[in-house]
């Protein structure tokens, strides 16, 4: 039992097992987010005349935060509850992940009554905020702990890029998932179709941006990393379907193309970028041929 013990452990804190571990629980934690496909049960948020819902409430009441810290999360069915109650809407400035200060704004609480304290703390209620981030509604902060591990793994102490590789592997897998799921409307109704609560909501290109920023801002000096971001992307951009989605990935793969150029020393690993983003300029339809990319490669044909 000792040896099972020790070799349980000296597997357990390996990269490659803490990198899939975190892997697995981003993999479910966005089909339980995240459960719905593009298209299915869409809602039209161009056709939300948000101003004329607004200006229907004669009262407004700022919402500010209680304390300083994180905000872990918000229980949005009783809130909703309680601002369909009073025939109120609330516009929320934050999501979980965001760090609060005390007495900052958090939300704004438009009204037709004013509200008695005791029916107004009910609202803060529905706020749990902590020291510490926590994963439960937080998205971006999972992928930041993969992010975390390839920063790491790429500085000069460490110099492995092979970990770095490993987690853009991984976070691609869910980048693709992410580009084909139905994020929710920051527009929130109650059961009579009235506009109730406006959020703060997740969207792919935020999300994206967390996931490789920090890794490409890191990878400069590291040619392999920075050929596997781009195959990423390709990747990832196969699986868009979404103009806005397609969008944001190219701009990724723009700046990943520019930083390999700007510190890329061997002209072959130039070449070799150059031909992972031909790649993903080839997948681009006529209309959405990119002119910066173009302009990019044309400087390497």
């Amino acid at each position: 039992m000792l040896i099972i013990f020790i070799h349980r452990i000296a597997i357990s804190i390996q990269a490659d097992k803490v990198v899939s571990d975190i892997s697995e629980f981003i993999s479910g934690q966005v089909e339980t987010l995240l459960p719905e496909k593009l298209g299915e049960g869409k809602v039209n948020e161009e056709n939300i005349d948000v101003i004329a819902a607004v200006s229907g409430y004669p009262k407004q009441i700022l919402i500010k935060s209680s304390k300083s810290g994180y905000l872990q999360y918000i229980d949005s069915e009783a809130l909703m509850k309680i601002i369909t109650k009073h025939d109120a809407l609330l516009e929320l400035y934050y999501r979980p992940g965001k760090h609060l200060v005390k007495g900052s704004e958090i939300g704004l609480l438009y009204s037709n009554d004013k509200w008695e304290k005791k029916e107004f703390e009910k609202i803060f209620n529905q706020f749990v905020i902590g020291q510490t981030k926590t994963s439960q509604q937080d998205l971006e902060f999972s992928i930041q702990q993969m992010v975390e591990i390839a920063a790491r793994a790429l500085s000069t102490g460490v110099n492995d890029p092979y970990t770095a590789i490993t987690c853009i592997d991984n976070l691609t897998s869910i980048m693709c998932y992410l580009a084909q799921a139905k994020f929710p409307s920051k527009y929130r109704f109650d059961e009579m179709g009235n506009l109730r609560i406006i959020a703060d909501t997740l969207d792919f290109e935020g999300i994206l941006d967390t996931a490789f920023n920090q890794i490409r801002q890191f990878s400069e000096d590291s040619p392999a990393v920075v050929i596997r971001m781009m195959e990423a992307l390709t990747t990832i951009y196969g699986f868009t379907s979404k103009e806005s989605h397609k969008k944001a990935v190219i701009k990724h793969a723009e700046m990943v193309f520019s930083s390999g150029k700007k510190n890329f020393v061997e002209k072959n690993d130039i070449v070799d970028l150059n031909e992972r983003a031909v790649r993903i300029l080839n997948k681009l339809s006529t209309t959405d041929k990119c002119p910066a990319l173009r302009s990019c490669l044309s400087g390497l044909d």
